[in-house]
């Protein structure tokens, strides 16, 4: 297992309000990630972060990765989930509130002057995002399902279609 001060391969960034019902499904994916890391030492190449939202700052996280995956709840995914390959976007502004994904990557190209590691994005399927609201019934089915294809997930890309992944890999 990496020392604290060694930088994990692989980064899952997932972010989210656990305020606003389905909002939280990107903190309650790192939830079930971090309990089987202690619970299990699984994922112990892989660090784990969160945050209410993607910022500037976030940039530094992505350094010296051999991958990424990036991990948010939404409002038009085709249940259960989304899962593709990110792609940085061209003519991304810096602004002081949150950015997408891709704005990150490409601010880490333009920041760093190389490419950013491969991204991919896990968007799980929401419903009610309303404030005070606990996570829906349908999104916690699809957390679940969500979960599974990050246990699935090969230990490095390029990825195929989650539905042949290997057993375990993660």
């Amino acid at each position: 297992m990496p020392g604290d001060s060694e930088v994990r391969p692989v980064l899952i960034f997932t972010w989210g309000n656990p305020s606003r019902g389905d909002d939280a499904l990107g903190p309650a994916l790192y939830d079930l990630i971090e309990a089987r890391q202690n619970r299990d030492n699984a994922f112990d190449h892989v660090e784990i972060l969160t945050d209410f939202q993607l910022q500037v700052e976030h940039v530094t996280d992505l350094r010296q990765r051999q991958w990424i995956l990036f991990a948010d709840a939404s409002v038009d995914a085709t249940p259960p989930y989304a899962f593709y390959r990110l792609q940085a976007a061209a003519g991304v502004a810096c602004t002081t509130h949150a950015m997408s994904p891709a704005a990150v990557l490409a601010l880490y190209r333009q920041g760093y002057a190389q490419p950013a590691p491969p991204a991919y994005m896990l968007s799980v399927r929401g419903y009610d995002f309303g404030l005070g609201r606990p996570l829906s019934t349908r999104a916690r089915m699809h957390l679940d399902e969500a979960f599974a294809l990050v246990c699935r997930l090969p230990l490095s890309p390029p990825f195929g279609e989650p539905d042949n992944f290997q057993q375990h890999c993660l």
